[in-house]
């Protein structure tokens, strides 16, 4: 070894595996023992010893390999570039990295992190797939797999992963916060509730744990408990502005001058320029919006709200052309013609009901009122279908948003693949024997001509609310995830004018196939609409949906303490204080505003 340098070694070892794994180990071990850090010196040994068939060993110097990575010069920048978010940086270096050694599985990790950040999971759980191969053992990766899991609404796998990935690592709270988050998700609300009782016992001041907690508290009607978590929260951080909004999105709550006064100051000391606070930030603002609409005081709840959206839209960078090209390209294609060529395909089950429409239109009270239904199951808001389509547009056509023209060209198996993949995959969330159940996404308007062909024994409620109440509402609201077009007056407008154009087609080349509840009309005589929707539904009326308030089950959306009380018009004219700022809203609305709840003429098409 005197007389031959590192580098040398290494490619001796490297040249020995191919034939002669035996020596190439040890070689290998002949680096390590003269250089413990040799990172590549322990991957080596590590493909020798998977060569030879001894996995257990194998696996313990791909691990030692990983832990000598942090003496690797290479990968200490490429870690860098990923910590100060140079993407492309970073994953030129690893690529390189694994052109020279595809067996580094610490390289492998990292560029599962890079696909991760830019929404690529599949490559990421590829990656991360064959990292656990190579080294089974490796605790980060494997934890990482089951955020990839969760991120792709896999959360029944995401659990299974966390299990292992625990009983590794008990005490990582950031694991057992996500498992509780992935049960949650799956109704396991209890053990879940069980979960983030020992966590916030075993870690007092982790406010976000403690926010977690008040969230699934207040899924399953536990409103007090809720509270008193969320400012168990606010006590160990009172900056956190996600814990506020929790508060104010319990719509229940009516903040005291206190809390103002707390927010106010949580606000000014959240740095405007700092990037980094702006979450904190548009949080306080959302809060403070609620509690100055609760005190009277529009002009300053106005602001509030206006800074918050205002912060939310510069984060997201929503297109609203990119949503009105959908509309208009399954306007073009799913003609009447088209439903008519496809007749008798798709997947046969007929236990889905979907409720869709705008946010915030009265969705959640529909499925409460049906989920009260001795025939008739609630679930939760299913990711499923947007999953789908997005997936058939990047399969077909290598971009997730040209799903309708791949749609056109889907053979009758798939479409029938398709129907089956949703009812299969949602299989998690059925919780009873009831032979109906629901998914109450209200986005799924619009794949609804997708739902039609992949679902065509599914039924299809629209929930639909007076267009200023409903998009003044999604201003006030700040959603934990999606629903980017609410944060400019405008997109909002424009979005609820496309919903209407699409459903109006649909309604003119499937009629009958779409039953449309107006949120109004609901309020003012509930029994009617609801002996209408079971009717539609094929079900009979039942006393129990008119004492929906009384159904114990798990909500999860912004209107789970509302449909908790009877039917009520507290939310109705809730634009009015605010109908000075709401110009740009109602410009884009354009004629859908002066129609309803009728549709503008120019929307209905003639059937074709």
């Amino acid at each position: 070894m005197a007389t031959v340098t590192h580098d040398e070694a290494l490619f001796n070892a490297r040249r020995l595996l191919n034939g002669q794994p035996r020596a190439a180990l040890e070689q290998a071990r002949a680096i390590v023992d003269a250089v413990p850090t040799s990172a590549a010196a322990h991957r080596i040994a590590a493909e020798a010893l998977r060569r030879l068939g001894h996995a257990d060993e194998a696996a313990e110097a791909a691990l030692a390999a990983v832990a000598a990575t942090v003496h690797d010069e290479a990968m200490i920048d490429a870690a860098l570039a990923l910590a100060e978010n140079r993407l492309s940086d970073a994953e030129a270096a690893l690529r390189a990295r694994l052109k020279e050694d595809p067996t580094d599985v610490a390289a492998i990790r990292m560029l599962a992190e890079v696909a991760g950040r830019i929404g690529r999971y599949g490559d990421a759980e590829k990656l991360l797939t064959r990292a656990l191969e190579l080294a089974p053992g490796f605790g980060a990766a494997r934890a990482n797999l089951a955020t990839v899991l969760y991120k792709q609404n896999r959360y029944a796998e995401a659990v299974e992963t966390l299990d292992a990935v625990l009983a590794g690592d008990p005490d990582n709270p950031a694991h057992a916060n996500l498992k509780a988050a992935a049960l949650g998700r799956i109704g396991g609300y209890d053990e879940a509730i069980a979960l983030y009782a020992e966590l916030v016992t075993r870690f007092p001041g982790h406010a976000k744990l403690w926010m977690s907690y008040g969230h699934m508290l207040k899924t399953v009607g536990r409103q007090e408990d809720s509270i008193a978590a969320y400012r168990r929260g606010l006590d160990a951080e009172p900056g956190l502005g996600e814990i506020w909004w929790s508060l104010a999105n319990l719509k229940t709550i009516r903040f005291r001058e206190a809390d103002r006064q707390a927010m106010e100051a949580q606000l000014a000391a959240a740095a405007p320029a700092s990037v980094e606070r702006d979450d904190d930030r548009l949080h306080l603002h959302f809060a403070l919006g609620k509690a100055y609409d609760d005190a009277g005081e529009p002009a300053a709840a106005f602001r509030h709200y206006d800074a918050g959206n205002a912060i939310r839209a510069g984060q997201l960078g929503y297109d609203a052309a990119e949503t009105s090209a959908t509309v208009d390209a399954a306007i073009a294609t799913c003609t009447a013609d088209f439903f008519a060529e496809r007749a008798g395909q798709g997947d046969p089950s007929d236990d889905p009901v979907f409720i869709l429409g705008m946010p915030r239109a009265g969705s959640t009270l529909v499925e409460q009122i049906l989920a009260s239904h001795s025939a008739i199951e609630g679930t939760m808001e299913l990711p499923d279908i947007p999953a789908i389509a997005l997936g058939l547009g990047r399969e077909a056509k290598g971009e997730g948003r040209h799903w309708v023209a791949a749609l056109a060209e889907a053979s009758p198996d798939k479409l029938a693949e398709m129907g089956a993949a949703f009812v299969r995959r949602t299989a998690v969330q059925r919780k009873t024997a009831k032979p109906l159940y629901i998914d109450k996404l209200p986005n799924n308007w619009l794949y609804a001509p997708l739902i039609r062909l992949i679902l065509p024994n599914a039924r299809i409620i629209d929930a639909r609310r007076h267009p200023l109440d409903c998009c003044w509402s999604n201003f006030r609201q700040h959603f934990a995830t999606g629903q980017a077009f609410s944060y400019r007056l405008s997109d909002m407008g424009a979005y609820y004018r496309d919903y209407v154009r699409l459903m109006a087609h649909l309604d003119t080349v499937q009629p009958g196939r779409i039953h449309r509840v107006i949120h109004e009309a609901l309020l003012s005589d509930p029994e009617a609409e609801v002996r209408a929707m079971l009717a539609f539904l094929g079900q009979p009326f039942e006393e129990d949906c008119m004492d929906f308030h009384a159904n114990a089950r798990a909500v999860r959306t912004a209107s789970s303490e509302q449909v908790r009380r009877p039917i009520n018009r507290d939310g109705v004219d809730q634009w009015r204080p605010y109908a000075r700022w709401l110009g740009p809203l109602e410009k884009a609305l354009g004629p859908v505003l002066g129609a309803y709840p009728a549709v503008p003429d120019e929307y209905r098409p003639t059937r074709g």
